[in-house]
């Protein structure tokens, strides 16, 4: 017999109104599952003699005992499909039955709160996920931001890093227990305001753009923070350009820059490619605190500083790059085009950036050695600066 969920959406409304197929397939149920606030809330309505199971971390004890049932009724917030619990459901019983009876996410219920038109809002969830969407949402300008947050990822918490990192050009409102006809709460605040505030839950928050943040382009040297004040150290904006140019970052998921002194190519990737995961490579000490108040200077969150000898780093639990950039090897250039080659993924591309002639030779010489190949060659001179050969090897 196909194992059949019947996922039913809630909000936090204490008067359960639900439609009349929702009602017959809890009459019909015999074995049920929510979270505790959803037991509370749906509790008169479960069958003499129903079997509860709740949802609760780690989930997987909960799938296991999904399997010994073929018919459930799940109970869940909002709109099961909207980062929700249907998702995960779909995802590990894929030849299971759905059945879902939406209730509004709690993201529309927000909107409607604020009679705010919502079709080109941009939502994303934090619930439990990293920053990334997040981040690509402030960095691309999105006039309107929907947030799913968690008990970690609070409002505050995320005011906090946008206010870090520059993003002030919002105004904030929060959503508290939405559908909860006692305790509710709609409220707006400044980012400033809201990182220094204390949040009920569970909640949800929308930001509205106040005014557009420019998203610089080809960033002049003098306006980063530099090594030691030597302009010398950092890539020069067309260079850096151009580098990222030949890196073909739009259809690259992963992005490496190895010797990042300023982090000017970092920030530089981030700002242009936000879809990108950037993970920075230096040994230098000194150079993670420059890297951290660049990024914050530009509004690039979200880059992975990695500090130390590159060649001793543990790159296990680093995403695998498809994209490499070699701003500095130490002269372990064959070494280091080797570490590169063991984790390259099929198609990838390491750009190196030659200065004299016995670099050049040595890039050419070391991916040869692990089976790559120099595609393109490209000579250019800035102002007085030597001549640059920017060499992108696949």
């Amino acid at each position: 017999m196909c194992k059949k969920f019947t996922i039913i959406g809630l909000s936090d409304s204490r008067h359960v109104w639900l439609p009349p197929q929702a009602l017959s397939a809890i009459a019909a149920g015999r074995v049920f599952s929510g979270g505790l606030r959803h037991h509370d809330i749906v509790a008169s309505l479960l069958p003499e003699g129903a079997t509860w199971i709740d949802i609760t971390v780690p989930l997987e004890a909960v799938f296991e005992e999904y399997k010994k049932y073929d018919d459930i009724v799940v109970f869940a917030s909002g709109d099961p499909l909207f980062y929700g619990f249907g998702v995960t459901l779909k995802r590990e019983f894929p030849d299971a039955a759905l059945e879902v009876f939406p209730a509004s996410n709690s993201l529309q219920m927000l909107s409607h709160k604020m009679l705010l038109p919502y079709a080109d809002m941009r939502c994303v969830s934090l619930t439990g996920r990293p920053w990334d969407a997040f981040d690509q949402a402030l960095i691309r300008g999105e006039r309107l931001i929907g947030v799913l947050t968690d008990k970690v990822k609070t409002p505050s918490a995320i005011a906090a890093r946008m206010h870090e990192y520059g993003y002030d050009n919002y105004r904030i409102t929060i959503g508290e227990e939405l559908g909860n006809e006692e305790k509710e709460r709609v409220r707006s605040f400044s980012v400033a305001e809201a990182a220094a505030a204390i949040f009920a839950t569970p909640n949800c928050m929308i930001l509205e753009q106040t005014e557009s943040r420019s998203r610089p382009f080809g960033i002049p040297e003098g306006e980063f923070d530099l090594l030691d004040g030597r302009v010398n150290m950092i890539t020069k904006a067309p260079i850096r350009l151009l580098t990222l140019r030949e890196l073909d970052l739009p259809r690259r998921t992963s992005f490496w820059d190895i010797g990042f002194c300023t982090g000017s190519v970092s920030i530089e990737a981030r700002l242009q490619f936000p879809h990108l995961k950037v993970t920075s490579f230096e040994v230098r000490p000194e150079c993670e605190d420059i890297l951290a108040r660049n990024a914050r200077r530009f509004g690039s969150p979200g880059i992975t500083a990695v500090m130390g000898d590159f060649m001793e780093a543990d790159l296990t639990a680093l995403p695998a790059p498809d994209a490499v950039f070699i701003g500095g090897h130490g002269g372990k250039m064959k070494e280091m085009v080797g570490r590169i080659s063991d984790v390259l993924m099929p198609g990838g591309a390491i750009v190196f950036n030659s200065v004299t002639p016995e670099s050049y030779d040595m890039f050419q010489e070391a991916v040869a050695a692990y089976g790559h190949r120099v595609v393109t060659s490209r000579r250019v001179a800035i102002d007085s600066f030597n001549p640059i050969t920017i060499l992108r090897a696949e």
